[in-house]
């Protein structure tokens, strides 16, 4: 199983833990690009994507194009709360 993790460029919260660990972290510099990064991690067999709470909201396929498959799985990471 391919996981692959999706957070802005200057996010250096969000999965800090995953990169450590030397897994597959994409960092967008255009948040908008979040869809085409998706497709193409799809196109790749990559079927769990985990993407921050904060580059979610600039998607428009999580719910139009992958909600009903059951094939891939996408998650929002809830957002790190500021202590």
């Amino acid at each position: 199983m391919k996981i692959s993790w999706i957070k802005q460029e200057k996010d250096n919260q969000n999965f800090a833990i995953a990169e450590r660990l030397g897994m597959e972290v994409h960092r967008l510099s255009n948040p908008e690009e979040v869809d085409k990064t998706m497709e193409e991690l799809i196109q790749n067999n990559c079927h769990t994507i985990v993407l921050s709470n904060e580059i979610a909201g600039f998607s428009e396929d999580i719910i139009k194009k992958y909600q009903n498959k059951k094939d891939i799985h996408i998650l929002i990471s809830p957002r790190k709360s500021k202590e």
